[in-house]
């Protein structure tokens, strides 16, 4: 890879993560909201790099045409001879270094789709962390609640403060075999997509809606087990499947946006 070639890889590359995380929003398909001012700084550092790169070979090229033109021919050096007659070329970048375009040139015109059902409908669900005290729930109705927090309520709760609540929670739909029920699903990193977990409640609805749809869900826990115990199902009897867009904090276990 010649010099030219160089600069152009690392003008792409600095282009693709400034459209990535300054003039769009597709960075957080990959990582958290936490690491875009970092994907910032780093694009704008490869595109100066690239810049100057350009600047200082135009100049090179410029010295080495007043040279011609005042009657001093260029003489290679006897090493650089003997290296170009050997087919080694320092300068060169290896050809490995191509495959630095993919990524570049994807970010800039197809970019990965965010993680989904495909990936969630592979993963086990995460675990939940132990909790003894609960906070009594709001007399909010319906209840907007995490995904967490309903697992920990249904399965370690022994006040039974879930029961009978018509709560309200927002995910992704991953479909699970059989049909008959589905997931709602959250996948969630702690840097990048490559640690991701998933979260998951078994719905029971009317209808299964497509997979990877973004939906707000309201109903009741699904009786099963004993409540307050690991043997009680994480599910919900679902009473409303409302179609909504993927929010901005996709990679976190947060509250449903208020309806209406």
């Amino acid at each position: 890879m010649r010099r030219p070639l160089q600069v152009t890889l690392l003008v792409l590359s600095g282009l693709g993560l400034l459209h990535a995380s300054l003039f769009t929003d597709l960075c957080l398909r990959y990582v958290k909201p936490g690491m875009r001012p970092l994907l910032i700084v780093s694009g704008v550092v490869l595109l100066v790099l690239g810049v100057v790169e350009a600047a200082a070979r135009d100049g090179r090229s410029e010295r080495k045409g007043h040279g011609r033109h005042g009657g001093q021919a260029h003489v290679a050096a006897p090493d650089d001879e003997l290296e170009r007659h050997h087919g080694h070329d320092h300068s060169a970048v290896p050809r490995v270094a191509w495959l630095l375009l993919l990524p570049a040139l994807s970010l800039l015109f197809y970019a990965p789709p965010a993680l989904g059902a495909y990936t969630a409908s592979r993963q086990p669900a995460k675990v939940i962390a132990e909790q003894d005290d609960f906070d009594p729930l709001p007399r909010t109705s319906p209840l907007p609640i995490t995904l967490t927090d309903f697992t920990t309520r249904v399965q370690q709760d022994r006040s039974l403060a879930i029961k009978a609540r018509t709560v309200e929670m927002s995910g992704l739909v991953t479909p699970v075999p059989g049909g008959g029920s589905w997931d709602l699903t959250r996948i969630i990193i702690s840097c990048c997509a490559a640690d991701a977990q998933s979260v998951k409640v078994r719905i029971y609805s009317d209808s299964i809606p497509p997979a990877n749809t973004w939906v707000s869900v309201t109903g009741n826990w699904h009786p099963g087990g004993k409540l307050g115990t690991r043997s009680a199902p994480v599910a919900l009897d679902a009473q409303t499947v409302k179609k909504i867009q993927r929010p901005s904090n996709g990679y976190q276990d947060a509250l449903p946006f208020p309806s209406g």
